[in-house]
């Protein structure tokens, strides 16, 4: 079967690919949690437009290819819930002065127009696209880092609800999915990686870190394929996942 990444590779890489052993499936966990990871409006824009239209008033905007993207997550979103498996999002949060940007900084020359005047009026640069937004029961991590694991709580969140792995969906592919997915690979934590589901800016860059977690950190398959393996699990497999509902005092 083609995969979105061969033309970008040689006969040698796929050669030694193969030889060294790279590429075996490591396969579904049994208690699984989606994370979907920073579809923003400062990564998807507000409409889908070409990629070079939206950046401008956008820094972050992958284009049109996040709105591809959308409905595919939107779809394992509602199976997920149906399931009762948790669904934990995840959106970068920093202060009015963007003091707490760090190193985004040192490699970005936008990195000052996140939530400024470029962006029309009623959105959220670090809002949650509304297609997608969290249901009560969700979970939201706010980070600042490119990892989803890096200084929150999310390690901690999946031992308490006893997920062994992580289906991931998001962006961008080459940035925070693969900083996620190299965290949770170092934590044991099992991960599926949907090709559907994530974007990004640069095809190739999209293209070729999905290749690299495949060969080496993750199984990257399509949403389709999820589909089943969701559809094989039984109802109510997280008897602790959160209410939703106000604790009352």
């Amino acid at each position: 079967m083609e995969r979105i990444w061969d033309k970008f590779l040689t006969d040698q890489d796929k050669a030694v690919m193969r030889a060294a052993g790279y590429g075996a499936r490591g396969g579904y966990g049994r208690r699984p949690a989606l994370l979907v990871i920073d579809v923003t409006y400062g990564f998807t824009g507000d409409r889908p437009e070409p990629i070079l239209d939206s950046i401008k008033r956008w820094s972050s905007s992958c284009g049109a290819a996040s709105w591809d993207a959308i409905p595919v997550i939107q779809r394992l979103i509602a199976a997920f819930r149906a399931k009762r498996l948790p669904v934990i999002y995840t959106a970068h949060g920093y202060r009015p002065d963007n003091w707490d940007a760090g190193g985004w900084q040192w490699k970005n020359t936008r990195m000052d127009e996140e939530g400024g005047s470029n962006q029309p009026e009623g959105y959220d640069f670090n809002g949650i696209v509304a297609e997608l937004a969290p249901a009560p029961q969700d979970i939201l991590i706010v980070k600042q880092k490119p990892s989803a694991f890096y200084g929150t709580n999310l390690a901690a969140y999946l031992n308490l609800l006893g997920a062994d792995s992580v289906v991931v969906v998001g962006t961008t592919t080459s940035g925070c999915v693969r900083a996620t997915v190299l965290d949770a690979f170092s934590n044991n934590i099992r991960s599926t990686v949907i090709e559907d589901g994530c974007f990004d800016r640069c095809e190739a860059s999209h293209a070729i870190n999905l290749f690299d977690m495949d060969a080496k950190y993750a199984d990257v398959v399509s949403a389709s394929d999820v589909h089943g393996y969701l559809a094989s699990l039984p109802d109510n497999l997280f008897p602790h996942m959160p209410s939703g509902r106000p604790v009352q005092g």
